[in-house]
């Protein structure tokens, strides 16, 4: 799969949409564009194939599922990941699990691509200082938005979209020359890290009576024969006659 300019771009648009501070995607919720599982989907459907886009950003997932940035420091980068992870995965045409060793390290890549626009951004602050001595609440509104926001744009964009374009040939090149053995133990690694990724989300959850939903979702997929839509749907009803009366019960102890 060739990947061309325009597609490139919009790629890096992607990843622009998924960075936390965005605001034009707040309906959506920007925590929501930035997982791989949606992002992801996106990348598929500007390269045309929008259901391989979404297998691919759904094994990417798996190793993040545990993710959260705290105090705004950031871990590691899952829209870059996703993004990123999807495009050349789809264009060098390899096994979503090869994907996500390819996403992991391009995560760890889109850190410093955080700290260095959150570092470029302190300079609009110390101008909105200045603005705020003289009681110029235009200027304040102007700086705390548009600097910022274009800046961003500019550091997500141009990355992801070459990254993108011409990354692509060398990722399939490197691919090509790993076939055999290195290939078939990036794809077990691969294989490995989702299920560090629940792990780490199962450490997480610690709640009173949390773990058997888990367990009684995990029974129901692997021996009811159930669809996975009906059990969302199950899960759905069931969290919500849960929480009901729970915190009916709460309230009333209250």
């Amino acid at each position: 799969m060739t990947i061309h300019l325009w597609q490139a771009f919009l790629i890096g648009v992607v990843y622009y949409l998924g960075q936390m501070g965005t605001p034009w995607v707040s309906l959506a919720g920007t925590h929501t564009i930035m997982r791989p599982l949606v992002n992801g989907a996106l990348v598929g459907l500007i390269l045309g194939d929008p259901v391989k886009g979404t297998i691919f950003g759904a094994a990417i997932q798996l190793p993040f599922l545990a993710w959260i940035g705290a105090g705004g420091a950031v871990p590691m980068d899952t829209a870059l990941a996703g993004t990123l992870g999807t495009a050349l995965g789809m264009a060098s045409n390899v096994s979503p699990s090869v994907a996500i060793t390819l996403a992991v390290p391009i995560s760890l890549i889109g850190t410093m691509i955080w700290v260095l626009h959150m570092t470029v951004d302190i300079t609009f602050v110390h101008m909105a200082d200045t603005a705020a001595e003289k009681g110029d609440l235009k200027r304040i509104d102007l700086l705390h938005v548009w600097p910022p926001q274009i800046t961003m744009f500019l550091f997500s964009v141009i990355p992801a979209m070459l990254a993108a374009y011409y990354g692509a040939g060398p990722v399939k090149t490197v691919i090509g020359g790993l076939s055999g053995t290195p290939l078939h133990v990036l794809t077990v690694i691969g294989g490995l890290l989702p299920a560090l990724g629940i792990a780490m989300n199962l450490q997480a959850m610690t709640g009173k009576g949390t773990l058997i939903f888990f367990l009684l979702g995990f029974m129901l997929a692997v021996y009811s024969g159930l669809p996975i839509l009906a059990i969302a749907v199950f899960a759905v009803i069931i969290a919500y006659i849960y929480t009901t009366l729970y915190l009916k019960k709460g309230s009333e102890n209250a």
